[in-house]
């Protein structure tokens, strides 16, 4: 038989509680390095924490999460960011009173190679023409684009998006679209947390679908159109 690649990210039976909310009850996944996955489901069902206990952020964990082979569960969120695992959360996390460009030059380097400032504004041209204005004087789809080019910045090799295109305008989606994909080209591996179904639709390789705390289902791109009655089932659209 032939030898099996082990997951670039694998979380194993991933539980987690806020206070004694017992919100994670077992996700299992994996992805594979340069793929982009889709954690699918409806509001509350444990997404957004999965995502952040991924980051070391959630304040009691259990399971196995490994990162490139190495186990990162427990570790605090500056070493797993340093490990190469960037973080996009839901409410962007931008300075309002530092500028574009200086949001985007802030957070250290996590690798020897990162993307230059001038390959973020060739991304983003809406950044290159707002590069000396505030953070909070921004428009949302501009803060999420800013919140994104922040984290290729650093050099990460993983990304983790929770709602990028959540409140955004279709040409600013479509934007947010393309640079997912030229992400992908480069060899990036992303696990995007997304209640636009058509837009994940258009970009993912795999969709796991959330329950209730657990992965109930997974999805492959390629069987999208035969079982979306199925998936809108479960998301209730």
């Amino acid at each position: 038989m032939p030898e099996t690649t082990a997951p670039y990210l694998r979380v194993r039976n991933l539980e987690a509680w806020y206070d004694e909310s017992y919100v994670l009850q077992g996700v299992d996944f994996d992805v594979a390095e340069g793929e982009v996955v889709t954690l699918l489901g409806r509001n509350g069902a444990g997404k957004t924490t999965t995502l952040k206990a991924i980051m070391g952020l959630m304040p009691r964990a259990s399971g196995s999460i490994t990162f490139s082979g190495r186990d990162i569960l427990g570790h605090p969120p500056h070493r797993i960011a340093r490990a190469g695992i960037g973080y996009c959360p839901e409410e962007r996390g931008i300075f309002g009173s530092l500028t574009v460009t200086e949001n985007l030059v802030l957070p250290p380097a996590v690798a020897a190679e990162t993307i230059s400032l001038a390959r973020i504004y060739e991304m983003f041209p809406n950044l290159a023409e707002r590069r000396d204005s505030a953070g909070n004087k921004l428009s949302g789809g501009e803060q999420q684009m800013l919140a994104i080019g922040r984290i290729l910045r650093t050099g990460a090799r993983i990304l983790l998006l929770d709602e990028p295109t959540e409140g955004l305008a279709p040409v600013i989606v479509q934007q947010i679209g393309r640079v997912i994909a030229d992400m992908k080209k480069a060899g990036l591996t992303i696990v995007l947390v997304e209640q636009n179904f058509h837009f994940a639709a258009h970009v993912a390789d795999r969709h796991y679908v959330v329950e209730r705390g657990r992965v109930v289902d997974m999805i492959p791109g390629a069987e999208l159109t035969a079982q979306e009655a199925k998936l809108r089932d479960y998301l209730g659209v």
